[in-house]
């Protein structure tokens, strides 16, 4: 049991979970195409995400690391070389992968990124200041779902367009639709767990506007959405089957641990899990649903 909890720091701790939740969204967009995996598109979604989230955690720093309150930050910068070495990894892959896919998805993929950058850097006018995304008002947590909805829908299906597969567009808007909302939904936790933090840096959240209970109901309420909006949609039930039973472990998740458990910091990473595990569901519908044929 300790082997296993010390395994799940690791991916938390390293950014590996996080990667490999990025790597699971976008192979799930080609099982819901029916479409063989791109893998150079995967491994460019897994490689960016990790580098991004590195650097993320370099640029901010703390200038005594091992007096932070925080058990993550301590680990990361004792371990720093740790870091460092996934992230040349993350780099080199990158630099192998982007030889393998479409010029066109090479110039998507750098206006993905050109969107995520604007979450941090100043670009637009707030209460006579230049701020970046993150400061304005509840903009947060759907920025962070478009950028990936983005990266995990978008550019798998138009690579998908360029090697020459004929795409649904309602099915593409479906799934867009969708991501976009279950992003939110594993989202809002962590924004609710961090309402002190942001609050403390002036970041006006949905979970610090409306109150954490206020915050919560709402998470239940998005999950309810979701999962009538699927029911709704013209997917395979295979499909269907999958993501609903995603959706009932996630709400137990919630009730059984992220939400009775609020001073338990890294509870709310099971929902960087939960991504994984709906990519896993889907796909185990899918097969045994083929193999009942």
């Amino acid at each position: 049991m300790n082997a296993l909890r010390r395994c799940y720091y690791f991916f938390i701790y390293t950014n590996l979970l996080i990667a490999s939740a990025a790597m699971a969204q976008c192979a799930l967009t080609y099982v819901f195409f029916d479409a063989s995996f791109d893998y150079p598109i995967i491994a460019i979604e897994g490689a960016a995400t990790l580098v991004l989230y590195n650097f993320s955690l370099v640029l901010s720093k703390p200038k005594d690391p091992d007096k932070s309150v925080y058990k993550r930050t301590r680990w990361i910068f004792k371990n720093e070389w740790i870091l460092w070495l996934n992230t040349v990894m993350g780099i080199g892959v990158l630099a192998y992968a982007i030889f393998l896919i479409h010029w066109y998805s090479l110039v998507f993929l750098g206006f993905i990124g050109l969107v995520s950058v604007a979450y941090s850097f100043p670009l637009f006018h707030y209460r006579g200041k230049r701020v970046g995304l993150r400061q304005l008002p509840a903009v947060k947590i759907f920025h962070i779902a478009l950028v990936w909805t983005l990266s995990s829908v978008c550019l798998p299906a138009f690579e998908l367009y360029l090697d020459g597969h004929l795409l649904d567009i309602h099915r593409l808007l479906s799934l867009f639709v969708l991501k976009f909302i279950f992003l939110i939904i594993c989202t809002l936790p962590f924004d609710i767990r961090d309402i002190q933090q942001d609050s403390y840096y002036h970041l006006k959240t949905i979970p610090s506007m409306l109150g954490a209970q206020k915050a919560i109901k709402l998470c239940y309420g998005l999950l309810c959405l979701h999962s009538i909006s699927v029911l709704l949609t013209s997917f395979p039930w295979d499909l269907k089957v999958g993501v609903l039973t995603t959706n009932v472990l996630i709400a137990l998740l919630l009730r059984n641990f992220v939400f009775r458990n609020k001073d338990r910091y890294h509870y709310a990473y099971l929902l960087d899990f939960a991504l994984v595990v709906q990519f896993l569901t889907v796909l185990t519908s899918v097969t045994l649903h083929s193999i009942a044929q």
